[in-house]
């Protein structure tokens, strides 16, 4: 699976971006697999008929490896987290989520695309209150 390393720069605008409520950002919160420090990222959910959705823009990143051995997560804005329990997407039913995703998500992440352009780049997981 592919996956793009984020840089320097975007480490720093992460942590900005968790403390905002700009661009829709919220905290993703999932415990790791190898550590007993959770693991906190920036991701902009998707409400797509009826359910809740994240996407990894960077493809298979550290987060979604947590994600899947934890079966759930955390997801809130400035501190306030619900919990989810997390279900994986099967790469050919996301198309749909990743054009709605693209749609809201803006210029934002298309750099991501034009270097992952398939869907099954973008492990996409469906939300469920817990």
């Amino acid at each position: 699976m592919a996956y793009l390393k984020p840089s320097a720069t975007t480490k720093i605008f992460n942590n900005l971006a968790m403390r905002s409520t700009l661009w829709d950002v919220h905290t993703l919160e999932v415990a790791r697999r190898n550590s007993a420090d959770p693991q906190r990222v920036p991701v902009i959910p998707l409400q797509h008929n009826g359910s809740l959705f994240i996407v990894s823009t960077r493809g298979e990143s550290d987060w979604v490896k947590n994600v899947r051995a934890a079966g759930n997560v955390q997801l809130g804005q400035k501190g306030s987290l619900m919990t989810y329990a997390v279900t994986e997407v099967p790469a050919d039913e996301r198309s749909d989520i990743i054009t709605a995703y693209r749609k809201k998500a803006g210029r934002e992440v298309n750099g991501y695309w034009k270097k992952l352009p398939e869907d099954t780049d973008h492990p996409t997981f469906r939300l469920t209150p817990s």
